[in-house]
């Protein structure tokens, strides 16, 4: 065997790992979406006399009946966001990359474990989960071309457009929430970068069928 034929062979193995990591990605980033907003919805619709309009999203964590279904659920999207962060990075080696991701997941978690009634500690957290998840998707679009890179970048930008009119509107000038109030304002920060997670997860399942690569974050 040639030194031309090892290097190959190795180069071969390379590609097949970060393939394999892109996809198992992609899984991870899936499931954590379509979980947490098939949480949501059902959470909403067992919770009695749930607000959409004036309520937060977190109401959904301390109502009897949905507490544990909801703060589960805040739970595994902050591991999976991790999981997924980190097997991403394997590839493509970027720590500033796997520090938003991580933190994204730790602000979820949080959330989780400190439900709205646990007072500043739930609210640290979720600010956190609100910000950089959308940081998450901004942080996406420096790593990824076409379609893909347009849709980071607008699902970040409205997910932190909305943040700023939350923190604005809960300051006490709440005219800012407008006829959707701070439930629909909340929902404009946590939906946008949710659909783009499961779009950013079939992206990295997908394959170039001419190269036989996984797209995914630029090395």
């Amino acid at each position: 065997m040639t030194e031309y034929q090892t290097t190959e062979q190795a180069s071969e193995m390379m590609r097949q790992t970060a393939g394999e990591s892109r996809r198992l990605a992609g899984i991870a980033f899936i499931a954590l979406s379509a979980q947490f907003m098939t949480v949501i919805m059902l959470a909403a619709a067992m919770a009695p006399n749930y607000d959409f309009n004036a309520g937060a999203i977190s109401d959904l964590g301390v109502f009897s009946e949905t507490a544990l279904l909801f703060n589960a659920s805040l739970v595994v999207v902050g591991l999976l966001n991790v999981v997924g962060g980190y097997v991403l990075y394997r590839g493509h080696g970027k720590r500033w990359l796997l520090g938003v991701f991580a933190v994204a997941g730790l602000g979820a978690v949080g959330t989780g474990l400190f439900p709205l009634d646990a007072g500043d500690l739930h609210s640290l957290f979720a600010l956190l989960a609100f910000v950089f998840f959308n940081v998450q998707a901004l942080a996406v679009a420096t790593q990824v071309d076409g379609v893909m890179r347009a849709l980071s970048a607008l699902a970040g930008l409205l997910g932190l457009a909305f943040v700023v009119l939350m923190v604005i509107g809960d300051s006490g000038n709440t005219a800012v929430f407008g006829p959707i109030g701070h439930g629909g304002t909340e929902r404009m920060i946590v939906y946008p970068v949710m659909l783009w997670l499961v779009a950013y997860g079939g992206y990295l399942l997908g394959t170039d069928e001419t190269t036989g690569q996984t797209a995914g974050p630029t090395e």
